[in-house]
């Protein structure tokens, strides 16, 4: 069954003097400020799309290396995975690079990379991500 999650912004003003708010509709999580400062020279309690990119992509990430661990014969104890997604205006979207550090205990360092980098590839975030670099640096704790 498919399901399909909404979000929701609403926008006042023009681009570079207006802001906006955008709304996690589907879990009803909360209520987030946008703006172009945030967007483009970064800006504190103050969200933009990118950030919101990186929450979707390090989250999807860390259940499809659960999954593949998991099917693998490995449980992982914890998966701590951050996604910097870089914007530069003019230019849009450049790159997402994932940040994992793991606990999985009896997987050796070859086989943790290994299962890492097939979780990058198959993870839908970042097959929805195509069209942008994806980079990975994996640590075995």
């Amino acid at each position: 069954m498919a399901l399909t999650s909404e979000a929701t912004t609403v926008w006042n003003g023009s681009l570079f003097e207006g802001s906006g708010t955008v709304t996690l509709d589907s879990s009803q999580a909360g209520e987030f400020p946008v703006n172009w400062k945030a967007r483009s020279e970064g800006a504190p309690h103050t969200t933009n799309p990118e950030e919101l990119l990186g929450a979707a992509h390090a989250s999807c990430f860390s259940m499809a290396f659960s999954l593949a661990l998991t099917q693998a014969g490995f449980t992982p104890t914890s998966i701590q995975t951050t996604a910097a997604v870089t914007f530069e205006a003019g230019k849009g979207v450049l790159g997402s690079h994932l940040l994992v550090n793991a606990v999985v205990p009896g997987i050796d360092e070859e086989e943790f990379h290994r299962i890492a980098e097939d979780a990058k590839s198959n993870c839908p975030i970042s097959q929805a991500l195509a069209g942008i670099p994806i980079t990975l640096e994996a640590d075995l704790a």
